[in-house]
């Protein structure tokens, strides 16, 4: 059987296990949670209360529930109610395994360590921690950026090299939280100090911030697979 380039994914623990199941319910409550916020904003819509996406937004009209020289029918507000408290629940829900990540991260070695990095906070940290228990699985960190999907595929011929879009291959869930962490690096010069801003602001001059962020996002992997395997914290000068 030739299976000696197949790379075979190590047995989680129990611990580890928990943790991701943490992630997956935080993972469901805020897609059920952002359903919730959309289906408050396009009521209210209905009515012709109109206001842009954002959940900032989504709280001003929570508050204008609460108006009673706004002229709603009652049925109206019985069923925004219901949502607006639905709402609530689910923050409350969410927020609640935040802070118990944030608990894990920090008592667990490899999450208080990746920490460290620019963009990465304590739920990627726990998500990468729990997800990768072993780092040699991968021989460089270009390999462990292929395997989250942050490397472009490569269209060459004639001896001409050319790159396309990332293939987005692997764990979408660790390639979401990066690429969501490279956005924040990206978007704060004092984080981008950090990655090493002269190669960001050169690429910002050329391509769009979101593109800017998954070629940071695809650097943030590297930097990840680099210290799992040394064990070293990071440090800013070395990124520069």
């Amino acid at each position: 059987m030739r299976s000696g380039h197949m790379r075979f994914v190590p047995i989680k623990s129990i611990e580890n296990q928990g943790f991701l199941m943490l992630h997956r319910a935080r993972g469901l409550l805020v897609r059920q949670r952002t359903m919730t916020a959309c289906a408050i904003r396009a009521h209210f819509a209905e009515f012709g209360i109109v206001v842009g996406q954002g959940r900032q937004r989504v709280d001003g009209l929570v508050d204008l529930l609460d108006d009673d020289d706004m002229t709603l029918p009652a049925h109206a507000r019985i069923a925004l109610a219901v949502l607006v408290n639905q709402l609530k629940e689910l923050d409350r829900q969410v927020e609640a395994i935040e802070r118990e990540l944030a608990q894990i991260q920090r008592v667990n070695p490899m999450a208080k360590l990746l920490s460290s990095i620019p963009g990465i906070g304590p739920i990627t940290a726990t998500a990468l921690a729990a997800t990768v228990p072993d780092a040699t699985m991968f021989r460089s960190g270009r390999e462990f950026a292929a395997w989250l999907g942050l490397t472009p595929k490569q269209n060459s011929t004639g001896g001409k090299d050319r790159l396309g879009r990332i293939t987005k291959q692997g764990d979408s869930y660790l390639r979401h939280l990066l690429v969501i962490g490279a956005r924040n690096v990206v978007r704060y010069p004092k984080a981008r100090s950090r990655v090493g801003g002269g190669w960001i602001e050169a690429l910002l001059e050329r391509r769009r911030p979101l593109v800017v962020a998954i070629a940071v996002a695809n650097k943030l992997a590297r930097i990840v697979w680099a210290m799992m395997i040394t064990g070293e914290f990071y440090r800013p000068k070395l990124a520069a």
